[in-house]
């Protein structure tokens, strides 16, 4: 097949028809203001529904589902590699990249992928934002909630977080009150809620099996905490936020 003579056909059609493209500077825009934690361009950009809009984008697939699938992909990609050039743990970055690719993959139409993407760069966008806001923090509180973070499936003590950066349990706890505002134990506990939150929302694992996987001690202490803090209890709120079907979520709006 003669690959050069199909492209140059192709390009020829493109112009014929003055196929506008957006400029690179609305796309970088976007992916700025995700890896910058710029909420409010998010949200504004969301809600003009940009990602769907098919004025100058270009045609990666003469299936319109499956040209969707591939821009998500690609925006995807980008807005993970800004953010992680912007301060993100990488690993984190492009677990959440692969994460959503995965969860669009499931997708069956395009206002799923839409759904899906907004769910995206809203989460890279606070996740940035809360990274932001820790840059004006001590170098030991932010490897604390690095260390956090990266263990929240173990049972994490401030014996194991003084150890980690070489200060006393009594000092780090009193400096991290100062900076943070709430107690080490507290912050570990609305971690924890805050990842049992996801996986409620977007896995099928048992109430049981998440409780063990963020290593509380009983699956009744896990709920007595996530009700603390989220105000419902874990079966509760996965029946409220859960979507295991997508297309009858849409089919109701």
């Amino acid at each position: 097949m003669d690959f050069h003579k199909e492209y140059y056909r192709s390009e020829f059609i493109q112009h014929e028809i003055l196929r506008e493209r957006r400029s690179l500077e609305e796309e970088f825009s976007y992916y700025i203001a995700v890896a910058e934690g710029d909420i409010e361009y998010v949200t504004n950009n969301i809600a003009a529904h940009t990602f769907i809009n098919p004025n100058g984008v270009g045609i990666l697939s003469d299936n319109p589902l499956q040209n969707m699938r591939y821009h998500f992909v690609i925006s995807t990609a980008m807005i993970a590699r800004y953010c992680a050039n912007s301060g993100m743990e990488q690993d984190q970055a492009y677990g959440l990249s692969d994460f959503y690719i995965r969860k669009m993959d499931k997708c069956k139409s395009i206002h799923e992928i839409e759904e899906v993407h907004q769910g995206m760069s809203l989460d890279f966008c606070n996740k940035m934002l809360l990274l932001k806001k820790s840059q004006i923090l001590s170098k030991p509180i932010v490897l604390c909630m690095d260390y956090i973070y990266s263990h929240i499936h173990h049972r994490v003590t401030v014996k194991e977080l003084a150890q980690h950066v070489n200060l006393s349990e009594s000092y780090l706890s009193k400096l991290f009150k100062k900076e943070i505002g709430i107690p080490i134990s507290e912050y570990i506990a609305l971690q924890k809620v805050e990842k049992a939150k996801n996986l409620l929302c977007y896995s099928d694992y048992s109430i049981t099996d998440i409780a063990n996987y963020l290593a509380f001690s009983s699956q009744s202490h896990f709920i007595q905490v996530f009700q603390k803090y989220a105000g419902l209890t874990p079966h509760k709120y996965r029946d409220k936020h859960f979507r295991n079907n997508w297309e009858d979520s849409f089919m109701k709006k």
